[in-house]
């Protein structure tokens, strides 16, 4: 019982963190007046931009392809108002290029990580990416190396539902985090030690994957994510009712809940 406590309360934590740094990715902007067709314009250019910076050679400016590319995406993801009007899916396509030339640059992989998967709704690019990232890397190097798997973890469990896959995860962050120099690493890895444990006795995370889709549902900006994340909560079994400006979760018949998860495959 001892464990499946710490296990819940690892996971709470987890899903903490991606909440605290919500706020913080969310740097309002002055108001100005948006033209719809101009930042959809913007919007393709940049996209080029990424494509062709992730094609182009870097001659041995990585780091800096790598500290500029984050700024971009530091204005892009701030720019509340052009993102109302377009959307957040570069998200991806920003941490694919960093990924690539700077791969310890981990200090930008929460706010990229958390962009990607409940921003741009793409927990599937997240994992792919930080898999490629944690390839070039080590238990030591950098020493903070472990939260990749942590992040990693935390799309497995709450948004692609793979509760074995988090629980190795887990447990490769509490092995690494065990390795780490950091001072604050010894409690990361019994934190995800426990998760991991817990995980292995109940992989079932159907609680945890509805909380994360809702906040997936609350902060979309267009009706396409918004639609994903619904139909991901029906799969799950509850239908998301708005009510005097309350949003509630009502449980669906099994029947209904099963025909919602037929109908969200292959969304992303």
């Amino acid at each position: 019982m001892g464990n499946l406590i710490k296990g819940m309360a690892a996971i709470a934590g987890i899903a903490g963190v991606v909440a605290l740094q919500w706020p913080r990715l969310q740097a309002q902007t002055a108001v100005r007046d948006i033209d719809p067709a101009a930042e959809a314009a913007a919007q393709v250019l940049q996209a080029e931009q990424l494509n062709l910076r992730k094609v182009s050679p870097s001659f041995g400016f990585d780091n800096l392809i790598a500290d500029w590319t984050f700024l971009e995406f530091l204005q892009y993801f701030g720019d509340t108002p052009a993102r109302e009007v377009t959307d957040y899916r570069l998200s991806g396509d920003f941490l694919e290029v960093i990924v690539a030339q700077d791969p310890y640059f981990t200090e930008t992989y929460v706010f990229l990580t958390t962009a990607t998967s409940f921003y741009a709704a793409q927990p599937e690019t997240t994992v792919k990416l930080l898999t490629q990232s944690l390839e070039a890397m080590t238990p030591a190097l950098p020493p903070d190396s472990y939260l990749l798997w942590r992040y990693k973890a935390l799309d497995e469990l709450l948004l692609l539902g793979d509760g074995q896959a988090a629980q190795r995860s887990f447990s490769q962050a509490a092995d690494w985090a065990e390795q780490s120099p950091l001072p604050n690493a010894p409690q990361a890895a019994e934190l995800s030690r426990n998760t991991a444990n817990f995980l292995q006795q109940d992989p079932d995370s159907s609680q945890a994957q509805v909380s994360a889709w809702l906040q997936v549902w609350s902060s979309a900006v267009n009706d396409d994510i918004q639609q994903l994340a619904a139909d991901r909560i029906r799969g799950l079994g509850f239908e998301v009712v708005v009510e005097n400006d309350a949003v509630q979760l009502i449980p669906l018949a099994p029947d209904d809940a099963a025909a919602g998860n037929g109908g969200d495959s292959n969304s992303e």
